[in-house]
């Protein structure tokens, strides 16, 4: 079977795009504020206010009745239009650009937090055993200095006296591999 969908009539358009106008005039500027408030930037508000209007003339025909009623499904248009630009923001990589001009994902450097752990592994290795466990316990578990030496099995004084020289010992070799 088949069915033929008949365009709408030049008066149905008509009347349709007098019903976006006569909204689009009533409620543009408070969305305009509304959205600048929300996105913070005049030139994003105006392509959120875009976004809000097509929205709206899609369903011009199903539009709430009411003046009121109309305003406050306007408002709520923007607001889902706002909060799906910054998810859609979100999701995606910031772009950088080149010297060629050509667009690129910005993918985060790890290089140098990676490198910081190796070193710090690395460095950690050489200590003592006796050393490397009071740093853990001081810095890596953030235990005081009483908690560490109820935890080792040592006095408090012994705790502090270790991690003076270990991190001493850590100083050393860090300023070899960066005399800066």
């Amino acid at each position: 079977m088949l069915v033929v969908v008949h365009p709408r009539s030049e008066a149905d358009a008509a009347v349709r795009e007098q019903r976006m106008c006569e909204l689009y005039a009533a409620t543009a500027a408070q969305l305009r504020r509304y959205l600048v408030r929300l996105s913070g930037r005049p030139e994003d508000a105006e392509d959120l206010l875009q976004e809000t209007m097509l929205r709206a003339w899609r369903r011009v025909d199903d539009l709430p009745a009411g003046v009121e009623a109309r305003r406050r499904w306007m408002f709520t248009v923007a607001r889902n239009v706002a909060i799906d630009a910054v998810r859609s923001m979100r999701a995606r990589p910031a772009e950088v650009y080149g010297a060629d001009g050509v667009a690129a994902a910005a993918v985060p450097d790890e290089t140098s937090r990676l490198l910081d752990r190796q070193v710090l592994g690395d460095t950690l290795a050489r200590l003592t055993d006796r050393q490397r466990a009071v740093l853990v316990s001081l810095y890596w578990t953030d235990r005081s200095v009483a908690e560490t030496a109820a935890s080792l099995g040592i006095r408090e004084g012994t705790v502090r006296s270790r991690s003076h020289y270990a991190l001493r010992a850590v100083r050393g070799l860090l300023s070899r591999i960066d005399p800066g």
